[in-house]
């Protein structure tokens, strides 16, 4: 059975006992403790914890998930990759245990005929929590599961939580015997690789306390509404019902795996280490495509970083199996053809998938240049210095600086014979890792803002009462005022504090738009709006400066944005969507809006897009950007649901996530629509005008676009023809000359320092002939020394001249000081056969310091008059080499 099947069979089966079929959310998650989805639950999380109230009792999807946690561990075993797809049925206060059991072994044991998956009911396995002897009964019930095949285990394996104070409960396993060809016989407990685990039922009765663990924690009680979360995985069920060893070898990852190893022409099976690599290349070219098509971008930090990492290890990876030319566009296309029956969106958008990966690998191919050289050079160094080890910081500056591998700084420093201190990598990779530990951390807990007490007034008050989309100012009260370390019953003048209030007009930081500014005042309290946030679904937090009197909780307010702002704010994200659209229109459909940033004033927008823009595009997008705000486009919001948006071409935001209900925000039509959340202006001209400012890299195959809007944008364009005017008064043209005078005087300055230039190599020949005239002879060995004015790069120019006009066969040393304090010395080849080298010349004179080749090297921080008698020493310590 194909994987797109066993993926339909599971919605059509839930679809057809009451549950509403969700659509997969995309890969980047809004949530700030996650980067990716990586469960199925997380969609779910809010309606499974209580913030937010479910819009239906019974749901089921097929989520894609990314866990990168141990992506080195990736293809070394056959049991995890970076990508899966969980299948799942939920229920928010619905069925209970009895149901969750009975519909995972009917789906689990019904004949393929009848819509189930045929699995050998005498080969299923099943675990429970020690403690839970009411889902132990179930099974025997519904599944008369003799008591050897129901297996009693502990927290650590059948208790699930979220890692901090909420939902938890026992969880029931289910697990397939795959046969002694597979391992030793006695159940999961005993082998997990002959008993596949293929499903999960997570049963969430109770609400846990702080503590550490999978069960140092106290239970509180039961939970007040019991609900059901269960994941089948899909790669799994796939693996058993297609009858092959691993997740490798099925149909979604299988011909990925066959091409990488046509191209490298090797065989699978045939190689150990180079079955780890085609199972590496063939994961993580399937993980780059679902991350691209969900809009994430390779860059170097957060989900870019992750996407950047995985698209290098696959070239990494097929270089190493011997394969050294382009190769992801390659792959990417047996990966889209394997995933496409399930996600059609993959080959809608393959060819901005095809051409940000290729930019990828153009840009890792460069950078492998680009390190090599810089290993080279750090080896030659090691090497100078009678060392055998290239120092841990030195591997771990190529990692984190230029992307070079560790696995390919150990491989070529071995090819020239030189060790790696990997501990000291280890150690330094081990502090990196803490650190974006406790970043996470930090963000999972809130960072200063007590998440615990925010949540409680969400409890206890239920959602904020949000009118950004409607009114500037509201009548409030004030539910809680929070400070760095919770709640606090009165905020001071000069305090800065977080209030949450039970209604509020200010529009929270989302979606690209920047959060509104204004004031709250009361009777006794005037505070300043500096932040607003959405912290928990549902709940606005407000962070303000008291500046003056006293804010208490149950203190009415009146809350107003400010209007100015809140106008300079709709103006930026209206036309952010008219820029996209117009780039779109220039640009084709590839140019798909990867962020955004918008604040009143000004905007800036990236996408996917290899190569900068000339000057010509630059100005067509714009021109097309302002002839619809000249046509006076309308501006309408519509809401429907997310199928019907997809189904006019409403165009998504890949980290946000949408509800049962979707609002579409249109200009002109069909000519811009997105799902945007955001204040908007009534109509296009509104917007005022667009005008360009910048246009940049971000990142290899990634542009972006920054624009003055408004008013603003009005004062860019009055500051240009200021500028214009004024130099065209000071070069004496009329303005419609300007360039054509401009580029007469640029090439005048070029002309000019052409012959600055060979000026100056005339005047440096001839000092290096006559200092080649004054060379002492120090037992055998030309020795020249000057003290000159200028800077190092003059010394060095001198020096080198000097050093090629020594006679060949005669060893030569030429030492070139400057007034500065700097020192180059450089030994011709002829001094270099002898042992004589620049660099230990260098460190001879300076005490060790500066640094070099044996050609050449030089040094510095030192007095005029001391390098003077430094330079008069040298003919003796020359001699005394020699």
């Amino acid at each position: 059975m194909r994987t797109a099947d066993i993926r339909s069979r599971f919605l059509d089966y839930f679809a057809a006992r009451g549950h509403t079929v969700v659509p997969s959310a995309p890969l980047p998650t809004p949530d700030p403790t996650l980067l990716f989805v990586n469960a199925g639950m997380v969609p779910f999380k809010p309606y499974l914890t209580g913030e937010q109230e479910a819009p239906w009792p019974r749901a089921t999807s097929v989520q894609k998930c990314v866990r990168t946690l141990d992506i080195e561990e990736v293809g070394k075993t056959t049991r995890h990759g970076s990508f899966f797809q969980m299948n799942g049925n939920f229920s928010l206060g619905d069925y209970f245990k009895h149901e969750a059991i009975a519909y995972a072994w009917d789906l689990s044991t019904t004949a393929q005929a009848d819509g189930g998956y045929g699995l050998d009911p005498d080969r299923i396995w099943v675990t429970v929590h020690h403690s839970d002897d009411e889902s132990r009964s179930i099974w025997r019930e519904v599944a008369g599961l003799p008591e050897e095949r129901i297996v009693a285990r502990g927290d650590e394996d059948n208790f699930w939580s979220m890692g901090v104070p909420g939902p938890c409960g026992p969880c029931s396993e289910l697990y397939y015997d795959r046969g002694p060809a597979l391992g030793r016989e006695g159940g999961p407990a005993v082998d997990e690789d002959r008993y596949m685990e293929f499903w999960n039922l997570v049963f969430m009765q109770y609400e846990r306390g702080e503590g550490p663990g999978k069960s140092g924690y106290p239970i509180l009680g039961e939970l007040p509404r019991r609900n059901i979360d269960t994941g089948m995985g899909l790669e799994r069920m796939a693996t058993l019902l297609q009858g092959v060893d691993n997740l490798y070898e099925i149909d979604e990852t299988r011909p990925i795996l066959d091409r990488a190893a046509d191209l490298a022409t090797v065989r699978y099976g045939a190689d150990p280490q180079a079955d780890v690599r085609l199972r590496v290349v063939a994961d993580h070219v399937r993980t780059a495509l679902m991350l691209l098509a969900d809009g994430t971008s390779p860059g170097n930090e957060g989900r870019g970083y992750v996407l950047r990492r995985i698209l290098r290890r696959a070239v990494r990876s097929m270089r190493q199996l011997g394969h050294q030319e382009a190769v992801l566009g390659e792959l990417l296309a047996v990966a889209r053809d394997c995933m496409a029956p399930s996600y059609p969106e993959v080959a809608d958008a393959y060819a901005r998938i095809a051409d940000q990966a290729q930019g990828e690998e153009d840009a890792f191919r460069a950078t492998l240049k680009q390190g090599t050289t810089v290993l080279d050079t750090a080896v030659t160094r090691v090497k100078e210095d009678g060392g055998r080890m290239l120092p841990g910081a030195q591997a771990f500056l190529l990692h984190d600086t230029y992307g070079f591998p560790i696995d390919l700084t150990l491989e070529m420093a071995a090819e020239q014979g030189i060790e790696v201190d990997r501990d000291g990598f280890t150690a330094l990779m081990n502090d990196q890792r803490e650190r974006a530990r406790a970043d996470a951390r930090a963000r999972k807990s809130g960072g200063t803002t007590d998440t615990t007490a925010l949540r409680a007034l969400l409890d206890a008050h239920g959602p904020t009462d949000w009118q950004a989309w409607t009114a500037l100012t509201t009548e409030s009260r004030v539910l809680g005022i929070l400070g760095t370390a919770g709640p606090v019953p009165v905020a001071h003048e000069g305090e800065i504090v977080t209030v949450v209030l039970d209604r509020s007009p200010f529009y929270a930081e989302s979606g690209g738009q920047d959060s509104d500014a204004g004031r709250l005042s009361s009777a006794n309290a005037e505070a300043e709006v500096l932040d607003v946030q959405r912290p928990l679904p549902g709940l606005i937090a407000h962070q303000v400066r008291i500046t003056s009197g006293e804010l208490a909780p149950d203190d009415p307010v009146i809350a107003a944005v400010d209007p100015e702002w809140r106008l300079g704010a709709r103006q930026a994200h209206s036309g952010t969507h008219v820029l996209h659209a117009a780039l779109r229109e220039t640009l084709g459909p590839t140019a798909l809006q990867s962020g955004s940033y918008n604040r009143p004033g000004h905007l800036r927008l990236d996408f996917p897009w290899r190569g900068a823009l000339s000057t010509a595009v630059r100005s067509e997008i714009e021109e097309a950007a302002n002839r619809a705000l000249r046509r006076d486009l309308p501006v309408g919001v519509r809401w429907m649901t997310l199928p019907e948006a997809k189904e006019i071409g409403a165009l998504a935001l890949f980290d946000e996530t949408y509800g049962e209900k979707v609002r579409v925000v249109e200009i002109g039509g069909a000519w811009s629509r997105e799902l945007c959340g955001g204040t908007h202006v009534e109509h296009a001209s509104q917007v005022g005008t667009v005008a360009l400012t910048g246009e940049s890299s971000v990142g290899a195959g990634m542009r972006r676009l920054e624009a003055a809007v408004g008013i603003e944008g009005f004062n860019y364009l009055a500051r240009e023809r200021d500028l214009v005017s004024s130099i065209a008064e000071q070069i004496g043209a009329p303005r419609g000359e300007l360039s054509e005078k401009i580029t007469g005087l640029l090439d005048r300055l070029k002309n000019a320092d052409r012959e600055n230039v060979r000026l100056k190599a005339q005047g440096v020949a001839a000092q290096a002939e006559q200092l080649v005239s004054e060379a002492v002879d120090a037992s055998g060995t030309l020795v020249v020394t000057a003290l000159v004015p200028g800077a190092a790069q003059e010394a060095r120019a001198l020096a080198l001249a000097v050093r090629d006009r020594l006679p060949a066969n005669t060893p030569g040393a030429t030492a070139v000081a400057t007034e500065e304090g700097a020192l180059v010395i450089a030994a011709n080849r002829a001094a270099t056969d002898t042992g004589l080298h620049a660099s230990a010349l260098v460190k001879a004179l300076l005490d060790g310091r500066g640094g070099g080749n044996q050609d050449i090297a030089q040094g510095g921080g030192v007095a005029a008059e001391r390098l003077r008698k430094l330079l008069a020493d040298l003919p003796s310590i020359v001699a005394s080499e020699s």
